[in-house]
């Protein structure tokens, strides 16, 4: 698929917040930067991240249970990272980054993979995450 290159494009500008909320998810989740490169150019099953298949891939550092890995690839749709590619039957399990996963995917290529999140950011993430709370 060709990709379309224009100097009149201009690229979506989301508050600083967002921004941030969005990276400490990523820097925080089970997933290597290697799953959000190739969603960047593919939708990406749900069977190819889970179990030996994640490791595989270097989708992720450790197997993961298919009900983990789709909790976390939910938490991230809520976050504004990624969206769930449907067909013409309804929602299926593959994932696609959104145009702000898109953003901090070219801003964090190259670097090896997400930065370390700190205590705080672990301790915001978890809350935000398990309770839900409206972002």
């Amino acid at each position: 698929m060709a990709s379309l290159e224009s100097p009149n494009l201009i690229s979506l500008q989301y508050p600083t917040p967002t921004e941030k909320r969005a990276e400490r998810a990523l820097s925080c989740s089970p997933f290597q930067i290697n799953l959000f490169v190739t969603m960047s150019s593919e939708s990406v099953g749900l069977k190819s991240i889970v179990s030996d298949a994640g490791l595989k891939n270097s989708y992720t550092n450790s197997p993961l249970s298919e009900l983990a890995a789709e909790d976390y690839l939910l938490w991230l749709i809520q976050v504004g990272v990624l969206r769930r590619e449907v067909d013409g039957q309804g929602i299926t399990d593959h994932f696609r980054l959104t145009p702000l996963g898109h953003q901090l995917v070219k801003k964090y290529t190259g670097k090896g993979n997400w930065p370390q999140p700190s205590l705080s950011d672990r301790l915001n993430n978890f809350i935000n995450r398990w309770l839900r709370f409206p972002i």
